[in-house]
């Protein structure tokens, strides 16, 4: 009988577990701290600045810095950095995500450590499966962290979630099904993303959001991620009580980034107040 053939998350994991072990061997986690560089002196980190940036009476954007995807290829060639990420703070961002995944998202824990300059709470976008991963996000000066229900048993997930926090990293718990929630609520995440996107085929339906908020038990923070690129989706998105989107390929496509993201934080001004409990988590 043929062996079925690994979703494009199995493949991203095992990808992922191998480049981290080799990671390790590189740089021992005992080389790893924070704030980068070691300064003793910094002030201790705290954690919450990255949920509270996405409590609000209105909408928020969590704005995404990627360069590329397995569905969509390239999406801007040689993307300046910093200037994406500044168009991204002047057009109204509430917090930043960057993509460090590298052999198929082009990125690095380098765009991580740059992004800290725009000044916005940071979220560590990656497939993240071991704990030595939470401790180069808070090297690198993250203020959050990914974990994605679908990439990890029970087991895992609880471990890695109680790390982060130990180490002053706010937690997006990213689920895509009923099953998937069930967990996130069990282990009493505070923030949740719904993900459109279906990580085994990489297929998009926002109608997934839609579900899955109808299905949540009292106010909660609830993020929106992929498939987002218009005004009406977000009023959509504000109206069922979704406290924030996060947006990467159609604002990396834009001309002008920070034109593109006032248009579609416009999409949100009209009624976004008016939901009762939105951010309370």
């Amino acid at each position: 009988m043929k062996a079925a053939t690994p979703s494009v998350l199995e493949r991203i994991i095992r990808e992922t577990r191998a480049e981290v072990e080799r990671r390790k061997r590189e740089v021992p986690l005992g080389a790893l701290a924070w704030p980068p560089g070691g300064d003793r002196d910094a002030p201790r980190r705290t954690r919450g600045g990255f949920a509270a940036a996405l409590r609000g009476p209105q909408m928020s954007v969590i704005a995404e810095f990627k360069r590329r995807s397995p569905s969509a290829g390239v999406l801007c060639e040689e993307p300046d950095l910093a200037g994406v990420l500044e168009a991204y703070r002047r057009g109204g961002a509430a917090a930043l995500s960057v993509l460090t995944e590298g052999p198929n998202f082009g990125g690095s824990l380098d765009d991580l450590r740059d992004a800290r300059s725009c000044g916005l709470p940071l979220l560590r976008k990656d497939f993240i499966v071991d704990e030595y991963q939470l401790h180069e996000a808070a090297a690198a000066g993250a203020d959050a962290v990914l974990l994605i229900v679908a990439a990890l048993d029970p087991a895992q997930l609880s471990r890695l979630h109680a790390c982060a926090h130990a180490l002053a990293l706010d937690v997006l718990v990213e689920v895509h099904d009923r099953a998937e929630l069930d967990a996130a609520l069990e282990l009493g995440a505070e923030l949740i993303g719904i993900n459109n996107r279906d990580l085994r085929d990489f297929s998009v339906d926002i109608a997934r959001t839609e579900t899955l908020v109808a299905e949540l038990p009292g106010a909660r923070t609830v993020v929106s991620e992929s498939g987002i690129s218009t005004p009406a989706q977000l009023q959509r998105l504000c109206d069922l009580g979704v406290s924030a989107v996060l947006v990467g390929e159609s604002l990396m496509r834009a001309p002008d980034p920070a034109v593109a993201l006032r248009a579609l934080l416009a999409g949100a001004g009209a009624g976004a107040a008016a939901v009762p409990g939105r951010g309370d988590a």
